[in-house]
């Protein structure tokens, strides 16, 4: 899987967790919860989602490293089969 598609799935499921965003306007960089308002319910349901879709699993102890667009593909990206 592409950097690309996970990228788009990762919009994708942001855009079902936060409907009145645009997660299609996050910058790389951008910190994904608080640009989307995002609280820890919708962000532990993005986590768990992510699983579903990706068949990755995010341990809790790593969700704190995850803070943006970039950083959240490049950890999929390493651990997507």
């Amino acid at each position: 899987m592409t950097d690309e598609q996970i990228r788009e799935v990762v919009l994708t499921i942001l855009r079902r967790i936060a409907p009145e965003s645009d997660p299609a306007a996050l910058g790389p960089d951008d910190n994904i919860r608080r640009t989307l308002d995002i609280d820890s319910f919708d962000a532990l349901n993005f986590f768990i989602r992510l699983d579903e879709e990706l068949g990755v699993s995010v341990p809790e102890a790593d969700y704190g490293r995850l803070h943006t667009l970039a950083e959240i593909v490049r950890y999929l990206a390493a651990r997507v089969q």
